[in-house]
């Protein structure tokens, strides 16, 4: 395995909204390695960048256009188009307007920060490579694509067709390729991949199942993709038929069971690299009931996985940190 990375969480968001060009700037500035920008599209077929293929949990869309919900009383994405997003406020996520999801970070509705289109990110990441003499990665994640595709809209085509217009095309650039959605990831590899003449190293986001991450349709049905799967012996072999790396939720690495005395490990870094898949658990924080019991602080929750566990890299909040870390 390369040297252990840093992936930038939606931009350096501990300290500024998530996804704001503004968080993406200040990661770069922190060194991170890469920094991750999560993909949907709108309804006049433009790429943004947003956590969810919602509009209502970091912007003040429902105040503005109130009548564009849909029954379930989300707003989304897809059904706006470039203009009408790029006019509203973005902000901290909230889980209501007047309260954020973690209160002491950046204040709530200050500053005037906008969505904007993965055309502008990478230029301004390509950008401050240039000018700071760097080669920061990208980590894109195509979101919900059985959905866009529900919606009519092939986000995955979307989406290679910009990267390999800013020059992304092989596995030795600084690109890694996510996607929760196992079914998409085949897709690209054996089909899409062939299409635009490139190869991008591809990661297999795990999900709980409980989460609903991943839906599926059938004949109008949407069903809920199993990642149960993925936790089996033998499970990271088929993986590694199709993806360089994973991307599991960190508890499925060290059991919330541990204790700072009896740390307990599952199998899944050793069985990942055992069939040459990096290993990137997502999300370390060091907010107020984001650390792990075991861990005293937020540099001993990084040792216990950079060092004690053997992962290659960690999404984080606060790249800073993690930078930090393994430069001692």
């Amino acid at each position: 395995m390369s040297k252990k990375i840093v992936i930038s969480h939606r931009g350096a968001c501990g300290y500024l909204p998530e996804h704001s060009m503004e968080a993406k700037a200040m990661a770069h500035a922190m060194n991170a390695d890469f920094i991750e920008q999560d993909v949907v599209m709108t309804k006049d077929d433009y790429l943004v960048v947003l956590h969810d293929h919602f509009l209502d949990g970091v912007t003040n869309v429902a105040s503005v256009f109130p009548q564009r919900a849909r029954t379930d009383g989300r707003f989304y994405v897809i059904d706006f188009t470039l203009e009408e997003i790029q006019s509203l406020h973005m902000t901290e996520a909230f889980k209501t307007p007047d309260k954020a999801i973690f209160p002491e970070r950046f204040p709530l509705w200050q500053c005037g920060f906008q969505v904007h289109t993965l055309d502008q990110e990478i230029e301004l990441i390509q950008g401050l490579n240039k000018s700071r003499g760097k080669n920061i990665g990208i980590y894109p994640e195509i979101k919900a694509p059985a959905f866009h595709r529900f919606e009519g809209k092939d986000i995955s085509m979307a989406l290679l067709s910009v990267l390999k217009k800013y020059g992304y095309h092989s596995k030795s650039h600084a690109i890694f390729l996510q996607c929760f959605d196992a079914q998409e990831l085949q897709r690209i590899k054996n089909e899409l991949f062939s299409q635009f003449d490139m190869q991008l190293k591809l990661v297999q986001l795990i999900a709980e199942t409980a989460w609903g991450e991943t839906c599926h349709y059938e004949k109008g049905e949407v069903i809920n993709y199993d990642y149960d799967w993925m936790f089996k012996s033998g499970a990271m072999q088929k993986v590694s038929s199709y993806a360089d790396a994973i991307g599991p939720w960190f508890p499925r690495i060290v059991d919330p069971k541990s204790t700072t005395d009896n740390l307990i490990f599952t199998e899944l870094v050793n069985e990942a690299h055992q069939h040459n898949l990096a290993v990137h658990p997502f999300t370390f924080r060091r907010d107020k009931g984001e650390i792990p019991s075991y861990a005293n602080d937020f540099e001993t929750f990084l040792d216990i996985f950079y060092i004690k566990a053997d992962v290659d890299g960690v999404f984080t909040d606060f790249p800073d940190l993690a930078v930090a870390f393994l430069n001692k």
